[in-house]
């Protein structure tokens, strides 16, 4: 069976697969496990590099600080499969998490407030206040009324041009204030016109192809 562990850290760390050479920090952690649920599920290896080489994990309070990252530090929080791999005399953990039905999930960040994220290539990010208005208007089962305009028009025919805009620009393009931006933007994403691209640097926002 060790070769499916191996297989796995063959793929690298990417969209749904992290890799951690240890647990030092839950709070940490638990913003792995929201970005993962919030954004189609993804596994953790315990105890594999971040260049995929097989540690092992060094005490068994990897588990207590799974369980706390995952139950504490996640609101709501998030159920998760573990399994343990002995490979090479050397302990793994592979924690499952499946894509929530309730996002978003929050987790503590920076000056003890709590945010969702979202988990982009092997990053994960802060999630902005269109993605959470998206998730929190399905969860409540709302529905999306589109009234198409010039102001939606003239939004989609630069992103035809142009391969991204970001909120302020769209706001100057279209000459609205940013409440009338932020939904119209939220419409757009909720009935998948366009979608949100995070980087470390910017959000923008482009058409889905």
């Amino acid at each position: 069976m060790s070769k499916y562990i191996r297989q796995l850290i063959a793929q690298g760390e990417n969209q749904y697969l992290d890799f951690k050479y240890e647990i030092s920090d839950a709070k940490k952690l638990a913003r792995t496990f929201s970005a993962f649920v919030n954004t189609g599920g993804g596994k953790l290896l315990i105890g594999v590099k971040d260049n995929g080489a097989i540690t092992g994990i060094r005490t068994d309070e990897e588990a207590f600080m799974l369980e706390s990252a995952a139950h504490i530090f996640c609101r709501p929080k998030v159920d998760y499969v573990l399994k343990n791999w002995l490979i090479d005399g050397k302990n793994i953990l592979e924690v499952t998490v499946e894509e929530s039905a309730f996002k978003p999930h929050l987790a503590p960040w920076k000056d003890n407030l709590w945010r969702a994220f979202v988990r982009v290539s092997d990053e994960n990010f802060v999630a902005n206040a269109i993605q959470v208005a998206v998730w929190k208007n399905r969860r409540k089962g709302k529905a999306t009324l589109i009234k198409y305009n010039q102001v939606e028009e003239k939004l989609l025919k630069y992103l035809q041009i142009n391969q991204e805009i970001t909120m302020r620009d769209f706001c100057r393009l279209c000459k609205i204030r940013y409440p009338i931006a932020k939904k119209i933007l939220i419409n757009l994403v909720a009935i998948r016109v366009i979608h949100i691209h995070y980087t470390e640097k910017t959000i923008t926002y482009r058409l889905i192809q």
